[in-house]
């Protein structure tokens, strides 16, 4: 890890979203290619464990592009989407998702309690300044029984692909990077893991914030996580 490229605390929430601002035009294109298209797969794990059907409203917060979003409405669901980043929502509106999309801060959401279905979050906690007061977000946004759903990185518990995932992440990604978008974006990313919690540091927040029945689901031969759970009845 290089603390270095990493932006102190005060500082961070505008230094990420200025940084979001600027590769939103490649980060479909550099999604794609750093997963070799298997995100698409990931992100419809979310939708299926959260649960949701026709009239369903989910939540997607820092939404980026859009992707789960508009897997969330093909399955029938109303979807808010909400992102910091005023050049990610615009590409999400051109890529065709339909509902609310607003600019809003992951720590104070702009929507009322108790009114969705399912709260779903993609490969951005690590970008949050903090991540218990999301999860309390969630929570209060939640209908009772409804369900939060997290996908992350996570590290592979195999040896050696942990060794190969370490390589790939931590040098590949950034020589990627600064060949086809930003040197210092994509030099960021694999570097903000060290703001993410364990997975089951994350499933005690879920505990704590009061969700029941957490969970954790890895892909990607480890390298990926759901993580979720459900609101108290």
């Amino acid at each position: 890890m290089r603390p270095d490229v990493l932006p102190a605390a005060a500082e961070k929430a505008t230094v990420v979203r200025e940084m979001f601002d600027r590769i939103a035009p490649d980060y479909d294109r550099m999604n794609g290619l750093m997963t070799a298209g298997f995100d698409r797969g990931w992100r419809r794990a979310v939708i299926r464990e959260a649960a949701i059907g026709p009239e369903s409203v989910l939540v997607d917060v820092a939404c980026g592009t859009g992707d789960i979003g508009l897997l969330a409405a093909d399955a029938g669901a109303r979807v808010i989407a909400l992102d910091f980043s005023a050049p990610m929502l615009d590409i999400a509106a051109d890529r065709g998702l339909d509902g609310r999309l607003s600019r809003a801060d992951a720590l104070s959401l702009p929507v009322a309690d108790g009114c969705a279905d399912a709260v779903t979050c993609g490969f951005a906690l690590r970008n949050f300044v903090s991540i218990p007061p999301f999860i309390a977000e969630a929570a209060r946004i939640l209908k009772p029984g409804g369900r939060i759903v997290l996908l992350e990185v996570a590290q592979p518990s195999n040896p050696l692909v942990r060794f190969c995932h370490g390589i790939y992440f931590n040098r590949v990604v950034p020589l990627l990077g600064a060949l086809l978008a930003e040197k210092q974006a994509y030099t960021y990313l694999p570097n903000s893991v060290v703001y993410l919690p364990t997975t089951e540091e994350l499933l005690d927040m879920l505990a704590e914030a009061g969700f029941e029945d957490g969970r954790a689901q890895r892909f990607g031969s480890g390298g990926i996580q759901v993580v979720s759970g459900r609101s108290r009845s």
